[in-house]
């Protein structure tokens, strides 16, 4: 609902407000209502607000309690503040303010940094201890929210997205050869703390990172997911009792934690539908949807409207729909590349960015639908690997990486060459403990790191662009918990999500339930021909380009010579890869 920055100065120096007016402008349109800065010391906070819950100046930030010593600002929100309240005022504290800022302020004075334990939401926050001289920065459990910073010996910065970070300078735009790795091979997802930029780092979700004027930063995760099975193992009609009452609970606390209206994005997949089905079952009034479609290509439609418009004539939503030309999905590309914290090649960037553009016309807050499909097993790959033998990362790697170590390497020039640092990557985080099976590993991965920097970050970047609060309510914490202890072969039956469908099963039209699984399609950026053809090769064949030497040349010729014939394993566009890559570096580089 917000964006975050800040300074904290390491060598005895005074922050750079010059530097935080910097970065405040950059976070203007994650926070189009309010703006403000606190100094004190050797820290300077920065905030760019938009106002969700309590919207008087009671909630103003930087929130600043001088009888605690402390000042905070937060982006996000805690769905579970009312009852945290309720038990901060029986220990006898006095609230100034409505809304759930201040009771992290007062939470974090009752139970230090554990209080983060207790936290139900999304949520990125910087809180300074004035009488401990400490800044503490926590993450949510899925980064939802984002937290970026730039470290040297004399000064710490964050931010809500790198850009704030670059406008504030003596940042190392150099590019991370290991992040470059990752990149290439998941889709653009660079796992935390690496980005792009070897000058740029993030917090991991489910992060902690403790910062002091004398002391080497602190890191300590504070959550972590277990994906075993209870003995003893509740049956079927069991686990879609708990996952509905879960989900029901979810979508209720996203909808009520608001003083404004929430409406939702319906694609016309089961997620979405989903979603409206159990809004229109808790009473939701009124309730606003809203669909985005593009031009069809001879291979793929362009919209999902003919779904959508079923959900919207069962519950009588009042719905706006929007069909975008490719001239101006081409047109406004460079914009949505602008508002993009990290590059992101998935083709439903530039779509969500389009259609938070009109939705925040309407409404500030909507619910999405992602995460479902990491939670609950709906994509194709998942029981194509569980079909493989052998190693786990090589059963993972033939289905899911974009290309091979071998076709990186032809790819990019030899300053970028190493080993093959994502297989090594994905071979610990499947081989942690508390999993029983190897597709619990998988799902596991993706959903507490593959799409956190993928759809999750898309989703936060293209709305908040247009100040609005995206919310996702397949990744509450507990409803995610309970996800992970099903059977995997129970999630993926019904050709994934079985649970899901079980449960939107005469809520949500038989169509919906029973179509193929769908992408949001964008097929222009998909199938790559004319001006967007023209565009890449543009791009790739620029002078730019060729100076920032990243890509070789006889592989930059193989794949323009026959764009649609270079399809990663889940069906993206190698050339869009390379080019969105370089267009994102000379649109915040030069």
């Amino acid at each position: 609902m917000c964006g975050i920055c800040g300074e904290l100065r390491l060598d005895g120096g005074s922050p750079d407000l010059a530097a935080l007016d910097r970065m405040l402008e950059r976070l203007r349109r994650r926070g189009p209502d309010d703006g403000g800065m606190h100094a004190e010391g050797p820290l300077a906070l920065g905030h760019r607000r938009l106002s969700i819950i309590d919207l008087s100046r009671h909630a103003h930030q930087p929130m600043v309690d001088p009888e605690l010593g402390l000042a905070l600002v937060f982006n996000g929100t805690l769905y579970n503040y009312p009852e945290l309240r309720r038990t901060l005022e029986g220990k006898g504290y006095r609230f100034f303010s409505r809304g759930d800022t201040e009771v992290i302020l007062k939470a974090y004075h009752a139970w230090g940094h554990a209080c983060v334990e207790r936290f139900q939401g999304m949520f990125a926050f910087a809180l300074w201890d004035g009488e401990r001289r400490a800044l503490w920065l926590a993450r949510d459990r899925f980064g939802i929210k984002p937290c970026y910073y730039s470290l040297d010996r004399h000064r710490f910065r964050f931010a809500s997205n790198s850009q704030a970070l670059l406008a504030a300078g003596g940042v190392d735009g150099r590019i991370d050869p290991v992040a470059l790795h990752h990149h290439f091979t998941l889709h653009a997802v660079v796992p935390a703390p690496r980005t792009i930029l070897a000058g740029i780092r993030k917090l991991a979700p489910a992060s902690c990172l403790l910062l002091t004027e004398d002391h080497p930063p602190r890191h300590w995760r504070y959550w972590h997911l277990r994906a075993v099975r209870p003995d003893p193992c509740p049956s079927e009609w069991e686990w879609v009792e708990r996952v509905r009452s879960e989900l029901l609970e979810a979508v209720r606390r996203r909808a009520e934690i608001a003083d404004v209206p929430v409406g939702v994005l319906l694609s016309g997949g089961l997620d979405s539908s989903l979603l409206v089905a159990l809004l229109a079952e808790i009473g939701v009034p009124d309730l606003q949807t809203f669909s985005v479609g593009f031009e069809d290509q001879p291979e793929e439609k362009g919209s999902e409207f003919e779904y959508s418009d079923q959900v919207v004539a069962r519950y009588g939503t009042r719905h706006r729909r929007y069909r975008i030309p490719n001239a101006e999905v081409l047109q406004r590309l460079p914009e949505a590349v602008d508002a993009m914290a990290e590059p992101m090649v998935g083709q439903d960037a530039v779509a969500f960015y389009l259609l938070a553009e009109r939705v925040s016309r309407s409404v500030k807050v909507v619910q999405s639908g992602q995460g479902a499909d990491e939670v609950f097993g709906g994509y194709f790959w998942y029981p194509r690997m569980a079909r493989e033998q052998g190693p786990p990362v090589e059963r993972f790697r033939r289905h899911y990486f974009d290309r091979d170590h071998d076709e990186f390497l032809a790819m990019t020039q030899p300053r970028y060459h190493g080993p093959d640092y994502t297989a090594a990557w994905v071979a610990r985080r499947l081989a942690e403990p508390e999993a029983d099976e190897f597709l619990d590993q998988v799902l596991r991965l993706d959903v507490t790191a593959l799409i956190v920097d993928d759809p999750v970050k898309r989703v936060d970047n293209m709305t908040m662009a247009w100040g609005l609060e995206a919310r996702v309510p397949f990744l509450d914490h507990r409803l995610v918990e309970t996800a992970a202890a099903i059977p995997p072969a129970l999630r993926l039956r019904s050709g994934g999500k079985h649970i899901l469908k079980r449960i939107a099963r005469g809520l949500v039209p038989d169509a919906v339930i029973d179509r193929p699984k769908g992408y949001f399609p964008v097929p222009a950026l998909k199938y790559v021909r004319g001006p967007f053809l023209e565009f890449m090769r543009e791009i790739l064949l620029s002078d730019a380009c060729r100076r920032r030497g990243l890509y070789r040349h006889d592989y930059l010729e193989r794949l323009l010579a026959a764009p649609e014939a270079h399809l990663t394993r889940i069906q993206g566009s190698k050339l869009w890869h390379l080019a969105l890559l370089e267009f994102w570096l000379q649109r915040q580089l030069g």
